[in-house]
């Protein structure tokens, strides 16, 4: 298995419009599904709760990293953490990176979700298998939230 997963996409919009709709907590929110309690600032923890439909149970937990300019955003979280049964406060996260790139007619957006090489092995392959999946859909949330709202 990998220890990262990597997604990469064009997007129609330029990238002050890409970096909003990463880094506002309500732009994030709205296309990641996501209500979330405030802005995102470096070194700190930002909570809320999962909106998407049979979800909405699930808190939704990232330390914010790196907040560079249209340039990058990463935070760090507990991937496929949602068995409120379950601490996994005691696991090492793994790291979401975005970085954009100015492209011809837009940006760049690309994706990597690292360290899942240090996800306790029992749930290590579920955190993957929906991780790769759940980022293909939040690149398509996205890609359709900046041409929907410019």
């Amino acid at each position: 298995m990998k220890d990262r997963i990597e997604k990469n996409i064009e997007l129609k919009a330029p990238i002050s419009r890409v970096w909003r709709a990463l880094t506002d907590h309500r732009e994030f929110g709205e296309w990641f599904l996501v209500k979330l309690d405030g802005p995102f600032v470096p070194g700190q923890v930002s909570r809320g709760y999962i909106t998407y439909p049979g979800y909405e149970h699930i808190e939704w937990q990232v330390t914010v990293q790196k907040m560079e300019p249209e340039q990058l955003f990463s935070f760090t979280w507990h991937p496929y953490a949602i068995d409120p049964k379950i601490d996994y406060s005691k696991e090492i996260p793994t790291t979401v990176e975005f970085r954009l790139k100015e492209i011809p007619g837009g940006t760049l957006l690309s994706l990597t979700e690292s360290g899942f090489d240090r996800v306790p092995s029992d749930r290590r392959f579920d955190a993957f298998r929906m991780n790769e999946g759940g980022w293909e859909e939040q690149m398509k949330n996205i890609e359709a939230h900046v041409a929907r709202r410019p």
